[in-house]
């Protein structure tokens, strides 16, 4: 594969020859000044920062407006762009705030937005003159109809999409012709993103506000019916998946023409995004100069490895999304293997290595009972400091307290030559920002007003009352896959509430819902296309998220009914939205009987044992006997949470 050099846009710095392949820009994270420097040592070719309290990671450090500014000139001056993320949901008395950091962080160097809600995408392009905006992964793109929706209708320049999708999936959007960026290191969320109310409803605080208590981390049982655990897997974090790990699938997704790898960790300490950002730009050098080999991948994992993660994963890559998508025991680092005990003393043990370790690195011994233990026995893992240099295939003596026996497996979860390295390019990357005098610019900003006619949405999309639907039945999509198996219902009186998820398997379903159905509740930016593309009427609902009265401007502007608002503004935020609420053909939660926490697309029922196949080795979700049986996610305070597994494996989390 011939492969091409991008400019700092992510662009093609030249034309293609029918076999070549651009290399994609290398887009890495920083939630402090630190990580900045840390991640242009590093070879980055762009970085994306939170600047101020309106972006998904509320609780990074973040930076002072000096540091975020000398921080700008110093990447300019590497040929690296910024990115400042705007991508949380905002009210209406927010919108000028956000508005006015989204030209403040212009101001002092950013280079682009990246934006999740549709009004606040909206009052930027009219209030910032040439303002280029990003579609964050929160706003739920998992289709082509949407991408296009996205960048004719919002005017994005490009797009972040659903972690969730295989590597076809992806190649499928990138040939819309617009720019796509897709995640290839670091932690997932379980459920969609975008569609999560679990934080919120559970715990009071909204990821959809930046401020997630991760509950996807946290440990669970699953019980049947009588209250019996059904849980078959060692561990008990049942929404714990791993780390993203993209790293062998490069050629593809640069042949599939993405625009954009990125790395996930705002919250990440400078080491991590030093170490993991030299080995994707190791990688990306590797496969342009022809050196790329298996031998190669195995060699960059390792190194990945040497930085936190909770065990690795290329399941939703490969198209997959069963237990081996899961860290279900451990919800914190893992680590990368390193040895093994051979021998164990007196508070001394012996381990040969199978990969070299360093004088200062931690390791962790994992001690497992045997089946011959006592029931009190408990799993240890001991952490112990590495006294010396070695390499691969030598052994070494190790000091450990705790009772432990040979065979126990030996990881490295804290590397010295890292923290090392990163301190010596950190040294090198300070001198230069403290030498910066950085001058901020200027950013017109137009009145705010000009943003609720944006677009040519008119005024009176605030205003006129929607058209009345078609009847007062409301049905699922998700229970018609086993009600209406093979699309016979006559479904002209009743209105279809589709599913949050919109991918490339579910295009014919849901076209089939949307010609028989009297009228249908849109939850996905790609169905708001297809209803659009086939003329049906259609209302709106979270996770197409409208917590202000610009987005409701848009949508209406599109051809939305009535739009629904999200169960959370309902629970947390009822007084905030109350003028929203006013608007006609705005309506409470679309489940308001039945609020859902989560959606994702891994099936929670593989926690019970392996899923049964068919004669040909397929796993048929439709026919599986554990979804027709009642089960329920535990919390440690014992709520039970039910828990739906659709026709597809897809898994539903309701509020008790």
């Amino acid at each position: 594969m011939a492969i091409r050099t991008t400019g700092p846009s992510g662009q093609c710095d030249n034309e293609p020859g029918a076999a070549e392949a651009a290399l994609p820009e290398l887009l890495a994270p920083a939630g402090g000044l630190d990580q900045m420097l840390a991640a242009i040592a590093a070879g980055a070719d762009a970085i994306y920062a939170g600047l101020g309290g309106f972006n998904a990671r509320v609780s990074a450090h973040g930076f002072t407006d000096d540091e975020f500014a000398r921080g700008c000139v110093v990447a300019h001056a590497h040929g690296v762009r910024v990115y400042v993320t705007l991508n949380v949901f905002v009210f209406d008395d927010e919108l000028a705030d956000a508005v006015a950091l989204g030209a403040h962080a212009q101001e002092l160097g950013a280079d682009a937005l990246i934006v999740a809600d549709a009004g606040l995408a909206c009052a930027l392009r009219a209030a910032i003159p040439g303002v280029e905006i990003h579609l964050s992964t929160q706003a739920g793109v998992h289709s082509e109809g949407a991408v296009r929706l996205a960048a004719d209708e919002l005017g994005v320049e490009r797009v972040t999409t659903a972690r969730e999708l295989a590597v076809d999936e992806i190649a499928a959007l990138c040939a819309t012709g617009v720019p796509i960026e897709v995640f290839c290191h670091g932690a997932i969320c379980i459920g969609y993103s975008g569609a999560c109310e679990f934080s919120a409803l559970r715990r009071g605080r909204s990821a959809m506000r930046g401020d997630c208590t991760q509950p996807c981390r946290l440990a669970y049982d699953l019980v049947d019916e009588a209250g019996e655990s059904v849980v078959s897997v060692e561990g008990d974090r049942l929404l714990c998946p791993r780390d993203y790990l993209g790293i062998a699938h490069l050629p593809e997704l640069v042949g599939a023409g993405v625009a954009s790898l990125k790395i996930e960790g705002r919250m990440k300490n400078p080491d991590y995004v030093f170490n993991v950002v030299r080995v994707w730009r190791r990688a990306l050098d590797m496969l342009r100069d022809g050196a790329w080999d298996a031998a190669a991948v195995s060699a960059l994992e390792r190194e990945l490895g040497r930085s936190f993660n909770r065990g690795f994963t290329d399941a939703y890559l490969r198209g997959r999304s069963g237990a081996e998508l899961m860290s279900f025991e451990r919800a914190i680092n893992q680590g990368v293997r390193v040895g093994h005990l051979v021998t164990v003393g007196h508070e001394e043990v012996t381990v040969e290595l199978d990969a070299a370790v360093a004088a200062g690195d931690t390791l962790e011994i994992r001690f497992y009972p045997g089946a011959d233990a006592r029931p009190d026995v408990p799993k240890r893992w001991p952490q112990v400091p590495c006294p010396v240099d070695a390499a691969a295939g030598e052994r070494v003596v190790v000091h450990c307290k705790r009772k432990v026996d040979a065979g126990c497996e030996v990881y490295l979860i804290r590397s010295a030559g890292v923290l090392g390295q990163t301190a010596t390019a950190l040294g090198h990357m300070r001198v230069e920002a403290d030498a910066v005098v950085p001058v901020a610019g200027a950013v017109e900003i137009l009145p705010f007003e000009a943003a609720m006619t944006v677009g040519d949405v008119p005024e009176a999309a605030l205003t006129e009352p929607p058209e009345k639907g078609a009847s007062d039945r409301m049905v699922f999509a998700w229970r018609l896959m086993d009600a209406d198996p093979r699309g016979e219902l006559d479904l002209s009186d009743a209105v279809v509430v589709l599913d949050e998820v919109c991918r490339a398997a579910d295009a014919s379903r849901t076209r089939s819902l949307m010609r028989r159905a009297g009228r249908v509740v849109c939850r996905n930016l790609g169905q708001v296309a297809m209803a659009r593309e086939l003329g049906v009427a259609f209302d709106v609902a979270a996770p197409v998220f409208c917590a202000n009265r610009v987005t409701l401007a848009w949508l209406r502007g599109l051809g939305a009914g009535c739009v629904y608002v999200p169960a959370e503004l309902v629970a947390h935020d009822a007084e905030r939205v109350a003028e929203l609420s006013a608007c006609p053909g705005v309506l409470g939660p679309v489940d308001a009987g039945r609020p859902e926490l989560m959606v994702c697309e891994h099936c929670l029922l593989t926690a019970e044992g392996a899923c049964a196949t068919d004669a040909t080795g397929q796993v048929r979700c439709r026919d599986c006997s554990r979804r027709q049986q009642g089960r329920f996610l535990v919390e440690r305070d014992g709520t039970r949470l039910p828990v739906v597994i659709d026709a597809c494996g897809r898994t539903r989390i309701f509020l008790s």
